[in-house]
C-alpha cells in the first residue's frame, strides 16, 4: 500500500495527509472546490503529493480517507472504492448536517450510514475523535514510550488490518474499538472524544496510552 487518497483535505485530511507524507507514502488530495484550490496544500507536502477530484483521489488511492461534514455523505463516489478499505473520519454534528432520522434514533451510527453507501468498501472509523492540532504534534515512532493510541472501529478484520498498519506507521497506536454498530462510543460526547488528548487550548496535547483509551471507551453510554 503506497498511494493515500484524500475525499476532503480540510483539518483532519490535511493532517494525515501530512503525516503520511512525512511515513512515506504518496498522496492524492481532493476536495469539493477542486484541485486548482489545494495549490498551497500541495506545495507544502511537496513531489509526493498531488491535487486531483474526488474520483481521482477515489481510485487512485490504495487506501482511502474520508474527511467531509457528514451531510455531504451522498457525494462520495462509490464505485472506486469497491474492495477498498475506506478510513471515516466523520462526525454528526446536527446543528451543522441537519436532523438524520436514522442518527437521531440510535437505528444506525453515522459509520454505518456511510457504509450503507459504500456498500462494496470496507469502511473503518478512526481519527474522528481527536483535535487535528493534536493529531499533528501527538505522532510518535513506535517505540516512543508516550506513544499515542485511537480508538479503531469496523466490521471487516482486513480492512481493521490495514488501518491498524497505517497508524502505525503514520505514529499512532491502535485500540479495537469493535464493530461499526458499536462505534457510537467514540463519538461526539463520549469520554474518548477529546478529553484524552487534552484540552483544545493546548495544541501540543496530552500522549493517551492504550489503557487510557480502552477505559474511555468502556465509560461510553449511551
Amino acid at each position: 500500500m503506497t498511494t493515500v487518497g484524500f475525499i476532503g483535505s480540510g483539518n483532519i485530511g490535511g493532517t494525515v495527509a501530512r503525516l503520511s507524507v512525512a511515513a512515506g507514502y504518496d498522496v492524492i488530495v481532493s476536495n469539493s472546490r477542486g484541485p486548482d484550490t489545494l495549490k498551497e496544500l500541495v506545495a507544502e507536502l511537496g513531489p509526493a503529493a498531488r491535487a486531483g477530484t474526488g474520483e481521482q483521489a477515489a481510485a487512485g488511492g490504495d487506501l482511502v480517507v474520508v474527511s467531509i461534514p457528514l451531510h455531504a455523505y451522498p457525494a462520495i463516489p462509490v464505485a472506486p472504492l469497491a474492495g477498498k478499505t475506506v478510513i471515516d473520519t466523520c462526525n454528526y454534528y446536527p446543528q451543522r448536517d441537519g436532523h438524520l432520522t436514522q442518527l437521531d434514533d440510535k437505528s444506525l451510527t453515522s459509520s454505518e450510514l456511510i457504509q450503507q453507501h459504500l456498500a462494496g468498501a470496507h469502511v473503518v472509523k478512526v481519527f474522528n475523535n481527536i483535535y487535528s492540532e493534536h493529531l499533528r504534534s501527538l505522532a510518535r515512532p513506535a517505540d516512543a514510550t508516550d506513544r499515542s493510541f485511537l480508538p479503531v472501529a469496523g466490521d471487516d478484520a482486513g480492512a481493521k488490518g490495514d488501518v491498524t498498519a497505517f497508524l502505525d506507521a503514520i505514529g499512532y497506536g491502535s485500540v479495537d474499538a469493535g464493530s461499526l454498530a458499536e462505534s457510537w462510543r467514540q463519538e461526539p460526547g463520549t469520554p474518548v472524544y477529546g478529553p484524552p488528548y487534552g484540552p483544545f487550548s493546548d495544541p501540543a496535547g496530552t500522549p493517551a496510552s492504550e489503557d487510557t483509551i480502552r477505559t474511555a471507551l468502556a465509560q461510553a453510554t449511551r
